[in-house]
C-alpha cells in the first residue's frame, strides 16, 4: 500500500466518527495537550477523549509526549510559563500532520462518498434530507419505507459522521421543512438535515451521478 493509499484508509476511518477529527484539529491548534482540557475545549466526554485518544495512537497519527516539564510554548492552551506533567500529554505524529494539513473539502468529500456510495440505505437518506431541509426520522421511515427501527441507527451513524445533523430550534418554518403543510411546526422530534460536509458531498454527488439531481 502506497503512502497516499494508507493515508486515504486511515482518513476512512476517522471519518466514521467526526469526534475524531475534532480531537486532531484541536491538537493541531494547541500542539500539544491532555484529556480534561481537550473535553474543555470541545466539549467531548472524557471517557470517550481517552477511547478516542487510544484508537488515534495506535493509527499513528498521534502520540504521547515524554519529558516531566512542559513549556506553554510547546502545550499552548497551558497558562504558566512552565508546568509539571501530572496527566498524559499529547500531540499530533508527523503522519497525523500531514492528514490535516492536506485535508481540504475536496479529499474529505471523496473519503466521504467512498463510505457511503455503496449504502443504499445511506444515500436514500442524504438524498432526501436535501430535499426535507430537516424532519424527524420517522418521516426518513415513511418516505424510505423502512421500519423506524432501521432507520434511526443509519441516522445516527450520519450524524457521527458529520453528514447529517440535528437542527435545534424550537420551530422549524415551512420554508425550511418542505414535508410539512403547517407554516410552522413545533420540534416535538429531533429533526435531521444536511451539515455543511453533507449539503457538498450531496452535491457532489449530484454531479457524478451517484444521486439523482
Amino acid at each position: 500500500m502506497s503512502d497516499k493509499e494508507e493515508l486515504s484508509a486511515k482518513l476512512r476511518i476517522i471519518l466514521r466518527d467526526i469526534r475524531y477529527l475534532t480531537i486532531l484539529k484541536h491538537l493541531k491548534i494547541a500542539n500539544i495537550d491532555y484529556g480534561k482540557s481537550i473535553m474543555l475545549n470541545t466539549k467531548i466526554p472524557l471517557a470517550e477523549i481517552v477511547e478516542i485518544l487510544d484508537d488515534l495512537e495506535k493509527l499513528g497519527l498521534i502520540e504521547r509526549v515524554h519529558g516531566a516539564t512542559l513549556k506553554n510554548t510547546e502545550a499552548k492552551f497551558k497558562l504558566s510559563s512552565e508546568v509539571h506533567k501530572h496527566h498524559t500529554y499529547y500531540r499530533l505524529t508527523r503522519e497525523g500532520d500531514h492528514l490535516l494539513r492536506h485535508l481540504e473539502d475536496r479529499m474529505l468529500i471523496d473519503a466521504y462518498m467512498d463510505i457511503v456510495k455503496n449504502d443504499n440505505l445511506a444515500l436514500n437518506i442524504l438524498r432526501l434530507a436535501d430535499e426535507l431541509n430537516a424532519d424527524h426520522a420517522l418521516t426518513y421511515a415513511k418516505l424510505t419505507h423502512k421500519r423506524l427501527e432501521e432507520i434511526t441507527p443509519k441516522i445516527e451513524e450520519l450524524v457521527k459522521m458529520g453528514l447529517l445533523e440535528e437542527k435545534n430550534s424550537k420551530i422549524i418554518k415551512f420554508a425550511d421543512r418542505k414535508a410539512k403543510p403547517k407554516k410552522e411546526t413545533r420540534t416535538h422530534h429531533k429533526y435531521y438535515g444536511l451539515s455543511r460536509i453533507g449539503e457538498l458531498v450531496v452535491r457532489e454527488m449530484k454531479r457524478r451521478g451517484i444521486l439523482p439531481k
